[in-house]
């Protein structure tokens, strides 16, 4: 240290601070004197130390780790893949993939005439395979397909609170609108995965053990096999998009719990407690409000002349649910203060 206060650098160059505007030397130094009205720099100078010290520290210009992109973080396939390997997702799948073989063997246990051409869809179950697809739809409408798609998105968020790894994603950094999206994409591309496989193993059971007849509606009319399989197919993005509502609630309880079980079992209880209000008639037009109201409208597509009102109704309520739930979570998830 010399008697002026100032320290030699490397090479003999003075660097630090003296008196009035004294100035330190050396290449790319910023100029910086103590006059009274505080500090001043030279931006150019000091522009060039930030660009050297960020090559020095691996950050960008921006402040950010070099090589760092958002877009990078949390891919939609390793996240995919991460669910697909959960136990929880492979049950779900298998016992979907299973549920129409449980129906054949009841209806084989019971008296189901195969040659029946009258009465209630479950009284005509036997009759055909596309019948048998329309009644494994129909028995799963109510509960099961909801509860799955509950599962799906209640869990997205939730469980990784529970987990505790929630704020080392965040760490990482995965922005929040980023991973709260790929978590959504995900759940849909596994809910609309294990619809999909309902129908689809329902057709095949069904042409194994009552063949490829008509389709035959409560109201007498009958469909050809090759019409009836696309009315299925159309069937099934129309449940697909009405459950959308299911899961616009189920991540908006994901992002405001930690705990998996209550998201889920609350948009569970919201889809019960609606179609339980449904069945009383003296709400009257009220009933039309109602998420569930329009849940079965897909029946109209096993008739020769199909009324499309319903389920234009019930797409477009469930649309307008499902965005709003999900602007919620997304509000919420994004000022939520994260602790675990």
């Amino acid at each position: 240290m010399s008697r002026t206060g100032k320290t030699r650098g490397p090479g003999g160059h003075v660097a630090g601070h003296g008196s009035g505007n004294g100035s330190g030397s050396g290449s790319g130094a910023a100029r910086v004197g103590t006059a009274d009205h505080g500090v001043h720099t030279d931006p150019a100078a000091l522009e060039e130390l930030t660009a050297a010290g960020s090559e020095t520290s691996g950050l960008g210009p921006d402040g950010a780790v070099a090589g760092y992109r958002a877009s990078r973080t949390l891919r939609l396939g390793v996240e995919l893949r991460r669910q697909l390997r959960r136990r929880r997702t492979q049950l779900v799948i298998g016992f979907v993939a299973l549920l129409p073989f449980i129906l054949v063997a009841a209806f084989e246990i019971g008296d189901a005439s195969p040659n029946r051409r009258s009465g209630g869809f479950i009284d005509l179950a036997t009759a055909s395979a596309p019948n048998f697809v329309v009644v494994a739809l129909f028995v799963s409408g109510s509960f099961l397909l909801p509860m799955i798609v509950a599962l799906y998105f209640g869990d997205t968020i939730a469980s990784e609170s529970s987990w505790s790894s929630l704020k080392y994603l965040l760490a990482i950094p995965v922005p929040r609108h980023r991973l709260l999206r790929q978590k959504a994409i995900t759940s849909a591309l596994l809910s609309a995965l294990t619809i999909v496989v309902l129908p689809l193993v329902s057709l095949v059971a069904g042409v194994l053990w009552y063949g490829s007849g008509e389709a035959i509606s409560p109201t007498g009319d009958s469909i050809p096999f090759g019409q009836s399989v696309l009315a299925i197919l159309l069937a099934t993005v129309y449940l697909i998009i009405q459950l959308a509502w299911v899961a616009g609630l189920a991540l908006l309880l994901s992002v405001s719990t930690d705990a998996p079980l209550g998201a889920v079992g609350g948009a569970v209880v919201v889809a019960i407690l609606s179609q339980i209000l449904d069945q009383i008639t003296a709400l009257g037009d009220l009933r039309d409000f109602l998420p569930t109201h329009f849940s079965f409208a897909w029946m109209d597509l096993i008739a020769t002349d199909v009324d499309w009102t319903d389920m234009a109704s019930g797409a477009l309520s469930a649309t307008l649910y499902a965005t709003v739930f999900g602007l919620l979570a997304a509000r919420r998830f994004a000022t939520k203060d994260i602790t675990s």
